[in-house]
C-alpha cells in the first residue's frame, strides 16, 4: 500500500513540477558556460592582450575606470595575467539594489564595449532562478526543487532491484525495447545515471530558495558563532558619502597576504565612511573558482581587520563557501561542470517520458472504463437474469458477456458473475439464469469455480423457482467431456430447477454448436436480429521464424514474429487464435502470446507437431514451415482474463515447461515494464545446451533484477530425470515464504505431466485447503493444454 501511494505521488508531482524542472534544467545548462561562450562570441570585448608589465594596481586602475565611465566604482573583479577582461561594478542609482557593470582592460584601464549575448544569459538566469516572475516564480521554483529531491528518493525506492549489488540492474538500458517498455526503461535507467547530480543540484539550490534552509544549513555546517559568518557575498554596497581608500596600502596588504600565488581578486569597496573594505582572492592552486580567501581591511590605512584562508577553514565552512561550485559542478573540476551540464540538459527527458507513461496509463484506464460501461448490467430485480460463468482460458467468460448482450437487447435486466462469487443467497434470489460453464482437463471444474463446486454442489437448496439454460464447453478428447457442466446440471435438476432447453455442448469451440446456442437464445428472448458475430480474423504478416532449439533431441521449436493486424491489441496472458492456411474457423488453433503490444510485434513460441503418420500438425506445421515469410497469417486475439497478471506489485511465481514459456514471458515483460521485480521463474525442458529457450533474455532479466529468482530443470541432463515440479518441491521453503508475502502462482504449459505434477507438489507442500483457497482467491492460475 505504501509503495502504491508513493508511486501515485511520484507521477502526480511529476506531471505538475516536471515541466518547471525541465525549464530549470535547460536554462541552467544554458547559463552554466556563460563566461566561456561570451568570450568565444566577443573576443574583442572580453579578451585582452597579456603584457609583461602586468595588470595595473587598483590605485591606477580604479581612477581610470571612474574617469572613463563618469561613475563611481564600488567593486572590481579581475584575474591576473589570464588575458580576460576585468569587470568593474558601478554604484547603483538611488533606489536600485545593483548598479551597472563594465568590462575594462586591466592593463590599460580602457573601458571596453558591451558583449553581445549578455542579455540572453541574463534571461536564462532569471528563468532558472524564478521563471522571470519575481517572488511568485521563486516560490514555484523552490517548491519544484523540493519535488526534485522527492523524485530522486522515491524513484530510487520504486525501482530498487532485488540484486542491488549488480551494476547492470541499475545502469543498463535495453535498446531493443519499444513503446511504454522503452519509455519506462529510459526514465528509470537515465534517472539512476543522473540521480546524484540532481540531488547535489537540488540540495544546493535550496540554499537560495528558503531562508530557513540556508540558516539551518549554516548552523549545521559552520564552525563560527551564529551571525558572524563572513563567507556570504551580497550585492556591492550602495552609494553615499565617498569614503577615503588608501589603494597603495590596500594593494600592498593583499600582495603580502596572498603571496606569489595570487591569481585573481574581487575588491568590494566600502559604501560609506567607517565601513570595512573586503577582498576575496584566489590562489593559483585553489581547488575550484569559489575556493576564495577573505581579507578584511581598514580602508584608510590598509590595516588587516580579519583574514580567513579557505584552506584553514573547517570542512563544513568550506562546503558553505562552495555552495555555488557544488551547484554547477565546478567543485569537481571541468569534468564535474560538463557532467552537471549534461544532466541538466537531460531534465526534459524525464518530463517527456513521465508524461508519455502517464498518458499511456490514462489511455488504458479509459479503455478499461469504456469496456466496463459497454458491458454494464441495466439493472437487477426479481425478474432480472443472472449470467454465471466458469472459465479457465477466458472463452466461457467471453461467451457469457455475449449472452448478456443478447438479453439486454431484449430489454431484460442482467447481472454477469463468475461462479466463484455465487452463494446460496444469490441462487435463492434468482429466478432466471444462464450458465456458461467450461470444463478443465478431464472433467474438472475451472480453477475459479472449484470453491463453488465444493461449497454448494453438496447442499440441498430447493431451487424450484429457478429457470435456467446452460452452455457447456469442453474437449471430446477427454473421457469426461463437459464433466463439470454435467455435474452442475445434475445438481440443479436435483434441486428442482427447470431447464429452459437442453444444454448445448460445445466441442473445442465448435461453430455449429455455438450457432445452435444463439438460436436457442433467440427463441427465448424473441430477438432474432441480434446476432453476435465472432471477432473476424485479421491479416497478420509473418516477419520472422527462428528455431530456438537447433540440435535438440526434441521437436523443433520456433519463435515466430508477426506484424499485428491493424487495430489488434492484447494483454499479457492473452491467446492468439490462428487459422492455418485455407482451413475453416473450426481447424482454428490457440497459442499463448509471448510479447506485449508496446513492442510493436506479436511473438509466439510454437513446437512443431507431427501426426502418427509423420505429417505435420495443422497449426504448428502451417506456422513453422508452410506459411511464407512476409506472407499473411489470419489470426485474432482471444482475451484470457483468467491469466492476466495482477494489478498490484505482489510477488509472482511463474512455472512452466516447453512452449509454456510464451505466456510466462509476456507476463514477465509486463511486470518488468511496470517496475515490479519480485518475480520467480521455474522453467523446465530437455537439455540446457539446446532447449533453454530465450536464454540470453532470461539471463539478462536475472542479471538486471527483472527476475528475483530463477530455477531451471532440464530433465535429460542427468541420469535421474529432473522436472520443473521437482525443482518446485526442492524450493518448498522459499515457496512458503513467497506465498506468505502475498505471491500469486501462474502455471503455463502441458496439462499432462507438468501441470498435474506442479499441482501435486503444491498440495503436498501446502496442503489441499491452502491450494483450494489460492484457487478461489485467484492466486493460483493455470493456462495449460
Amino acid at each position: 500500500m505504501g509503495k502504491k501511494l508513493l508511486f501515485q505521488l511520484h507521477w502526480l508531482l511529476g506531471i505538475s513540477a516536471g515541466l518547471v524542472l525541465a525549464l530549470m534544467g535547460v536554462t541552467g545548462a544554458a547559463y552554466s558556460f556563460q563566461d566561456e561562450l561570451l568570450r568565444l562570441l566577443n573576443p574583442e570585448v572580453l579578451q585582452v592582450e597579456v603584457r609583461d608589465t602586468g595588470v595595473l594596481p587598483p590605485a591606477e586602475l580604479i581612477p581610470r575606470i571612474e574617469r572613463a565611465s563618469q561613475q563611481r566604482v564600488v567593486g572590481l573583479t579581475l584575474e591576473l595575467d589570464s588575458g580576460h577582461a576585468a569587470r568593474a561594478h558601478l554604484a547603483p542609482a538611488p533606489g536600485e539594489r545593483r548598479g551597472p557593470s563594465v568590462y575594462v582592460d586591466p592593463y590599460s584601464g580602457d573601458v571596453l564595449g558591451t558583449p553581445d549575448g549578455q542579455a540572453f544569459f541574463d534571461l536564462m538566469l532569471r528563468l532558472h532562478r524564478f521563471l522571470a516572475m519575481g517572488d511568485t516564480g521563486k516560490q514555484i521554483t523552490a517548491a519544484s526543487t523540493l519535488a526534485l529531491i522527492f523524485f530522486c528518493l522515491s524513484g530510487l525506492y520504486l525501482r530498487w532491484p532485488r540484486q542491488a549489488l549488480n551494476w547492470r540492474a541499475w545502469l543498463t538500458l535495453d535498446w531493443a525495447r519499444r513503446g511504454r517498455s522503452f519509455n519506462w526503461d529510459l526514465h528509470a535507467v537515465a534517472g539512476t545515471w543522473c540521480l546524484l547530480f540532481y540531488l547535489c543540484a537540488a540540495l544546493t539550490g535550496l540554499y537560495w530558495s528558503y531562508d530557513w534552509y540556508r540558516e539551518g544549513l549554516t548552523r549545521l555546517l559552520s564552525s563560527e558563532p551564529a551571525g558572524q559568518e563572513r563567507g556570504r557575498r551580497g550585492p556591492p554596497p550602495a552609494g553615499g558619502e565617498r569614503p577615503e581608500v588608501n589603494y597603495p596600502a590596500v594593494w600592498a596588504r593583499l600582495q603580502a597576504a596572498a603571496g606569489p600565488g595570487l591569481s585573481a581578486y574581487s575588491l568590494r569597496l566600502p559604501g560609506a565612511p567607517g565601513q570595512p573594505l573586503t577582498v576575496f582572492y584566489r590562489l593559483a592552486d585553489a581547488a575550484h573558482e569559489r575556493a576564495l580567501n577573505q581579507l578584511g581591511l581598514e580602508p584608510s590605512s590598509g590595516a588587516v581587520t580579519h583574514h580567513q584562508r579557505y584552506a584553514e577553514r573547517s570542512f563544513g565552512d568550506q562546503l558553505l563557501a562552495s555552495v555555488y561550485a557544488l551547484h554547477v559542478g565546478s567543485y569537481f573540476g571541468l569534468s564535474g561542470r560538463i557532467l552537471m551540464f549534461l544532466t541538466s540538459l537531460a531534465m526534459p527527458l524525464f518530463a517527456i517520458t513521465g508524461w508519455l507513461l502517464y498518458l499511456d496509463r490514462r489511455r488504458k484506464q479509459r479503455a478499461a472504463a469504456a469496456a466496463r460501461q459497454r458491458l454494464a448490467p441495466v439493472g437487477q430485480g426479481a425478474d432480472s437474469w443472472l449470467v454465471g460463468f466458469a472459465s479457465q482460458s477466458g472463452f466461457a467468460e467471453q461467451l457469457a458477456w455475449q449472452a448478456a448482450g443478447h438479453l439486454q437487447a431484449a430489454g431484460l435486466a442482467v447481472s454477469v458473475q463468475p461462479l466463484a462469487r455465487l452463494d446460496e443467497q444469490a441462487l435463492r434470489q434468482t429466478r432466471n439464469a444462464l450458465f456458461v460453464l467450461s470444463t478443465f482437463g478431464d472433467g474438472e471444474a475451472p480453477d475459479n469455480a472449484r470453491g463453488f463446486e465444493r461449497k454448494l454442489l453438496g447442499q440441498s437448496l430447493g431451487l424450484e423457482h429457478l429457470r435456467y439454460a446452460m452452455l457447456a464447453l469442453g474437449d471430446r478428447q477427454y473421457q469426461q467431456f463437459c464433466g463439470f457442466a454435467q455435474r452442475v446440471q445434475g445438481w440443479l435438476s436435483q434441486q428442482g430447477a427447470r431447464s429452459l432447453f437442453s444444454p448445448v455442448q460445445v466441442d473445442n469451440g465448435d461453430a455449429a454448436a455455438l450457432a445452435d446456442w444463439q438460436r436457442q437464445l433467440a427463441d427465448l428472448t424473441g430477438i432474432r436480429e441480434y446476432a453476435v458475430q465472432p471477432q473476424p480474423f485479421g491479416e497478420c504478416r509473418l516477419l520472422g521464424r527462428e528455431c530456438l532449439n537447433p540440435g535438440s533431441a526434441g521437436a523443433p521449436t520456433f519463435l515466430l514474429r508477426l506484424q499485428p493486424a491493424p487495430g489488434m491489441t492484447w494483454q499479457a496472458g492473452d491467446i492468439l487464435q490462428v487459422l492455418p492456411g485455407q482451413a475453416d474457423e473450426q481447424a482454428c488453433r490457440d497459442y499463448s502470446i509471448a510479447s506485449l503490444p508496446t513492442e510493436g510485434v506479436l511473438e509466439l513460441i510454437v513446437r512443431q507437431q507431427r501426426q502418427a503418420d509423420g505429417t505435420l500438425g495443422l497449426g504448428s506445421g502451417w506456422l513453422t514451415e508452410q506459411a511464407p515469410l512476409q506472407g499473411v497469417v489470419r489470426a485474432r486475439v482471444r482475451h484470457n482474463r483468467q491469466f492476466h497478471g495482477p494489478d498490484d506489485d505482489r510477488p509472482l511465481i511463474l512455472i512452466g515447461n516447453g512452449t509454456g514459456l510464451a505466456g510466462l514471458r509476456s507476463l514477465l515483460k509486463a511486470r518488468i515494464t511496470q517496475g515490479h521485480r519480485r518475480n520467480w521463474l521455474l522453467f523446465g525442458e530437455r537439455n540446457a545446451v539446446h532447449d533453454f529457450y530465450c536464454r540470453a533474455q532470461v539471463q539478462d532479466w536475472l542479471a538486471t533484477g527483472g527476475l528475483a529468482r530463477l530455477d531451471l530443470a532440464f530433465s535429460r541432463d542427468q541420469a535421474q530425470k529432473h522436472y520443473v515440479q521437482d525443482a518446485l518441491g526442492e524450493a518448498a521453503e522459499p515457496l512458503r515464504e513467497w506465498l506468505a508475502q502475498g505471491a500469486s502462482i501462474y502455471v503455463c504449459g502441458s496439462l499432462q505431466g507438468m501441470a498435474a505434477g506442479v499441482d501435486a507438489v503444491l498440495r503436498d507442500v501446502l496442503g489441499d485447503a491452502v491450494v483450494e483457497a489460492l484457487l478461489e482467491d485467484g492466486r493460483y492460475r493455470r493456462d495449460v493444454y
